[in-house]
């Protein structure tokens, strides 16, 4: 049996899902309320690490591999250039070439949201990624 104990497991249950829909919570809100692409994806690599912790290696690499993490490293990035560079299609590098919309509604600030997902998506995966890496050069110190 890998992992941490009983009580450990069954509060990380409870605990990751929160942890994610807020994740995606603050990451989809990131232009209208304080946090965005870079917090929202520090919080959800959080809950990768908290399950990597309370139920090992083994049962984590179900819901994200390391090969995984990179996918979806390299994904956020491409995401984020592809945003970049339509804008420069549209005119300038980087413009905001979506409709504004409503203000202070979700889809109100026509690229922005959108480059927070990517930066999202890429900071989780490499954050995780980066622990991951970390855990394993410690482990083959001792």
């Amino acid at each position: 049996m890998t992992g941490m104990t009983l009580i450990v497991k069954t509060t990380t249950r409870l605990i990751v899902g929160f942890i994610v829909v807020f994740a995606a919570s603050v990451i989809l809100h990131g232009h209208l309320t304080p946090g965005g692409g870079f917090a929202g994806g520090s919080m959800l690599a959080c809950g990768f690490v908290l399950l990597l912790l309370a139920f090992g290696k083994k049962e984590t690499h179900k819901v994200l591999t390391e090969p995984g993490a990179a996918t979806w490293d390299s994904l956020g990035a491409l995401g984020f250039l592809c945003i970049a560079l339509l804008g420069y299609v549209a005119g300038v590098f980087f413009t905001n070439f979506l409709p504004h919309g409503t203000p202070f509604t979700l889809i109100s600030a026509g690229t922005v949201m959108w480059s927070n997902i990517a930066i999202g998506i890429k900071v989780a995966a490499c954050l995780f990624a980066v622990y991951v890496v970390l855990a394993a050069f410690r482990a083959s110190e001792s």
